[in-house]
């Protein structure tokens, strides 16, 4: 079989419909995608939802910190007429413009009847520190999904930009995998070395751009490769020619038809 590398669909495909809403997710899921990809932060009464910014104004119509605000008050927001592929001339579509919390999202992924991978990326700073990965390892727990096993249609896998939460993630539920996403790049990454027990390495297509050296020595160290955001012909293309494991991207459809023509 020939090579193929992983396709996710970054905040659901962000490029097509709202980001982080159910509608995105289950139309990435439709286009074919192998996985999708989450940021998660806590509510004020300590729910889990999938919302990219610490603050709502990009991506709702609420002012504020996701952080200080609960679960019933994010609900009442509009998180999707705001983006130019919202149908504007339907009726209000809840599944493209109400937030989505993670256990929504855990249930859609469990309920799809395939098989996904769902990485998830715990944002830090956060005033609620390591209660994330705590209050998450327990909805995963709830779901059967801390402890992954070979033949479980959904498996999850734990992102964070931030070592420490690999390090309560591993501590929590060691069985689960994690990637070590990489912006710029720290001591010891470039020669292969990722922090607690991480055996995928998630760098930004710019780094990558920018250290041609760099996957190969993650590859020689014995890990994977899954690369952000990556969204032209070009970007794809260099790294078809590195072989990465995986491509988290706004723009899955395009990168399934890509990959279609060019493997």
């Amino acid at each position: 079989m020939s090579y193929r590398p992983l396709v996710f669909a970054h905040r659901g495909g962000a490029d097509a419909l709202p980001e982080h809403t159910l509608g995105a997710y289950l139309r990435a899921l439709e286009d074919g995608v192998d996985g999708l990809e989450c940021d998660v932060r806590l509510t004020r009464d300590g729910h889990l939802v999938c919302v990219h910014d610490r603050k709502l104004g990009r991506t709702s119509n609420g002012r504020g910190r996701v952080s200080t605000k609960t679960l019933a008050e994010l609900d009442s927001l509009d998180f999707g007429s705001w983006h130019p592929g919202y149908p504007v001339d339907e009726e209000p579509l809840p599944e493209l413009s109400r937030l989505l919390t993670l256990d929504r999202l855990l249930g859609a992924v469990r309920d799809s009847g395939r098989q996904v991978r769902l990485l998830i990326e715990t944002k830090h700073p956060s005033r609620y520190g390591a209660e994330v990965e705590r209050r998450l390892v327990k909805l995963l727990r709830r779901y059967g999904l801390a402890e992954p096993k070979p033949d479980d249609p959904v498996q999850v896998t734990v992102m964070s930009f931030a070592a420490l939460a690999l390090r309560r993630v591993r501590a929590q539920a060691p069985a689960l995998p994690t990637v070590y996403l990489i912006e710029i790049l720290p001591p010891g990454v470039g020669r292969g070395r990722l922090p607690f027990g991480a055996r995928i390495a998630g760098p930004g297509v710019a780094l990558v751009r920018s250290r041609p050296g760099l996957i190969p020595a993650i590859r020689a160290a014995g890990h994977q490769t899954y690369v952000w955001t990556v969204n032209d012909k070009a970007d794809l293309d260099m790294l078809l020619e590195h072989r990465v494991d995986g491509v988290i991207t706004d723009r899955p459809k395009f990168v399934i038809d890509h990959l279609a023509a060019a493997l």
